[in-house]
């Protein structure tokens, strides 16, 4: 672990140290997409501090670390929020423990209040729960359940994530062997639309189609993916984005450690987006948000007017009731959440 950190700090100077080349001036910060709170905690104090000595952080509006239930400990929530880390986003997934064993995660419901709890003494306010839906087993009742147990913690930000079934992955090999029956296409739905009304009821207003949150708490971080900002990712698999140029580190472990610690970029996959690529791509996550794809962000990022590339497709879409477009923005209506995925593919090729 302790060469992983020395390594994702090498990995940090090539932004940092480069004699040419776009200098980050950080706003968001995000540690996710495995268990950063596995770190021993001077592994990560060492980890804070030294991305700190590397990057400004003088602007950062948010800074968000993901924690498992499991391991959530108090001296390591206070050492996080005297970093100055703000934001801790809790991994719960599910309050069944037949639920938890199904998506293969090690931790009990009860841990989940535990660490809220443990969050709150250390100073966190802004708090973040994820949730799973469509799980084997699952029926509308006990998800249900599950939303009541999280909405009693009251935190600020609860996220509700359909089940995905990513290629070679051991739940989905276990779909793929029949040894698990995905939920029903109309169940999940159901299970959607009563996140949404029972969020929304209880102060969560659904601002992306999978995020909730009360009035100022939205992701800041994630909205920089929904709206075509710019960003960097560090450790292995972490996708960038700068200014219509895309890419990700290799995602094996050795691959990563051996390019960074020969002084090569660790990326793969390099994408240059044509800009009829990129405004395609913004309009399809610009719609996953509650205000849509409004027209005067869009024109701003593209320099294009979306009530005219879009005509076709406000137009056939709109017929059937799936968007509705005003004078600001194009949105997907409740019945075009239904297959809101469809209707963003639609979008990656403006006319």
């Amino acid at each position: 672990m302790e060469a992983f950190v020395d390594l994702l700090l090498r990995e940090a100077d090539f932004w940092t140290r480069a004699p040419a080349g776009p200098q980050p001036r950080l706003r968001t910060v995000f540690f996710g997409g495995g268990t950063p709170s596995l770190l021993p905690p001077s592994a990560m104090a060492r980890l804070l501090a030294g991305l700190q000595e590397r990057f400004d952080f003088s602007n950062v509006q948010e800074w968000t670390i993901e924690v498992n239930p499991a391991t959530a400990e108090l001296d390591y929530c206070r050492m996080l929020r005297a970093a100055g880390v703000d934001r801790l986003s809790f991994g719960a997934q599910s309050f069944r423990p037949s639920e938890l064993a199904t998506l293969e995660r090690h931790h009990d419901p009860a841990d989940v209040p535990r660490s809220i709890a443990l969050a709150r003494e250390a100073g966190f306010k802004r708090l973040n729960l994820d949730l799973i839906y469509a799980v084997p087993g699952q029926d509308l009742e006990s998800w249900s359940q599950s939303l009541d147990a999280a909405i009693a913690l009251n935190t600020p930000h609860v996220s509700a994530y359909n089940l995905t079934y990513e290629s070679n992955t051991p739940i989905a090999v276990k779909k793929r062997l029949g040894r698990l029956v995905p939920v029903e296409e109309t169940a999940e739905l159901a299970m959607f639309h009563h996140a949404r009304k029972r969020l929304t009821s209880a102060g969560l207003d659904p601002y992306e189609i999978s995020n909730y949150a009360a009035p100022g708490e939205a992701c800041q971080h994630n909205l920089v993916y929904w709206t075509g900002g710019n960003y960097i990712g560090l450790g292995p698999s972490a996708a960038s984005h700068v200014e219509g140029h895309r890419w990700r580190n290799r995602p094996h472990l050795r691959e990563w450690e051996e390019a960074v610690a020969a002084g090569h970029v660790p990326a793969t996959d390099v994408e240059i987006l044509t800009p009829a690529r990129r405004a395609g791509e913004l309009a399809m996550l610009l719609l996953r948000l509650a205000g849509g794809l409004n027209y005067a962000a869009f024109a701003a990022k593209t320099g294009l007017d979306a009530r005219t590339v879009f005509a076709d497709q406000v137009d056939r879409l709109g017929r059937p009731g799936l968007l509705s477009a005003d004078a600001d923005a194009i949105r997907l209506t409740e019945t075009g959440l239904n297959v809101a995925d469809a209707i963003a593919a639609e979008f990656l090729s403006p006319a």
